[in-house]
């Protein structure tokens, strides 16, 4: 079933690479680990002499600080710009810690409690009553019982008091089920068992989380990639995998990358390369971004004409994704192309400009 999934899990992709990294951990691990720190690390950030794939491009430091605030039970919590990997290192940290990734809890407005803790299978409530026959466990409940890790995708787009079922499982380690008796009303978390959640910096105010929650997380920022050969050669790996995997045997032009991630690096900062001032663009010019871009462009390439993508796909591909939040996006956009349009692919580019929509 997951040969043909469009995304397995990590530790499906990775299972190979995990079962080699448990083989040679002789490290001593935390209590309900499946990897040790340092096999876990190695894991997350790449080990060539076990053949190991590096899988997150960011500060050493950061995977580092993330395995000891799992290490000691505390919740942690991932803040960042959006399309800044943050989900991805939640999952792969999940996936090394414990060895599953799927305890997952996708923040809403409409997530409620029972999609959080647990719910009950109402056939057998009202036949049998309360018991753990009609429990359905969801991911909180199962995380604590089996010792696993929980992730927490975008908790702040949670209500708030929906938010705050997490005090007592992060705090007292035991989540209480009223409607059973005896020891079954109450679930103790098993070792292993945390909690990794993730927000946006910029949706950070839609739910504020509260002071007592905040006090149960340590919070580390996940910031976007510094240097531009780094993540050119990270759009073009991540690219070239989507595009394979789509059907598609010509690899991304680079040219046409390299100009993509000129592109969208300046729009996201406001100011280009030599240090003049450009308009910034309201919506997310993330490299996460940049990946899906590139892969519509040679998509759009191969198969409508036979041939990798070229400046003109690009710009025709670039307006889905800088016309989402505000309109005047697309004019910054086009002021932006007449005003770079210096070398081969940049003129295209600007030649292109009227296949902008408006």
């Amino acid at each position: 079933m997951n040969e043909h999934a469009q995304r397995p899990p990590a530790e499906i992709r990775y299972a190979g690479e995990l079962a080699r990294l448990r083989e040679h951990d002789t490290d001593d691990r935390p209590p309900g680990w499946a990897l040790s720190l340092r096999a876990a690390r190695r894991f997350v950030l790449g080990d060539e002499t076990l053949g190991i794939s590096r899988k997150f491009v960011g500060d050493p430091s950061l995977i580092d600080r993330s395995l000891v605030t799992l290490a000691t039970n505390r919740g942690l919590m991932l803040v960042g710009e959006p399309g800044t990997a943050k989900s991805l290192l939640s999952e792969l940290l999940a996936a090394a810690v414990s060895g599953a990734s799927t305890l997952t809890i996708q923040g809403g407005a409409a997530t409620t409690e029972d999609q959080i803790k647990y719910s009950w299978n109402y056939a057998l409530l009202v036949a049998e009553g309360p018991s753990t026959r009609s429990l359905v466990a969801a991911p909180l409940l199962r995380g604590m019982a089996e010792g696993k890790v929980v992730r927490f995708e975008e908790i702040t787009r949670c209500p708030l008091e929906v938010q705050d079922c997490l005090l007592s499982p992060l705090s007292d380690r035991v989540l209480a089920v009223p409607e059973l008796s005896g020891p079954e009303s109450m679930v103790f978390a098993q070792e292993g068992f945390t909690v990794i959640a993730t927000a946006n910096t910029r949706d950070r105010g839609v739910n504020e989380m509260s002071a007592a929650l905040k006090r149960r997380f340590n919070f580390e920022t996940v910031f976007p990639i510094a240097d531009f050969d780094t993540e050119l050669a990270l759009v073009e790996a991540e690219a070239g995998a989507l595009l394979q995997r789509s059907g598609v045997s010509a690899p991304p032009r680079r040219d046409v990358l390299e100009v993509l991630v000129t592109a969208f690096r300046e729009l996201r900062q406001g100011q280009t390369a030599r240090g003049d001032a450009t308009d910034r663009l309201s919506g997310v010019m993330s490299t996460a971004e940049a990946v899906s871009v590139a892969h519509a462009v040679g998509l759009r390439g191969w198969f409508l004409r036979g041939e990798p993508g070229t400046a003109a796909d690009l710009v025709s591909c670039l307006a889905g994704t800088a016309a989402k939040d505000n309109p005047e996006d697309l004019a910054k956009l086009r002021r932006y192309l007449e005003r770079r349009r210096h070398g081969d692919q940049w003129q295209a580019l600007y030649e292109a400009r009227h296949l902008l929509p408006g």
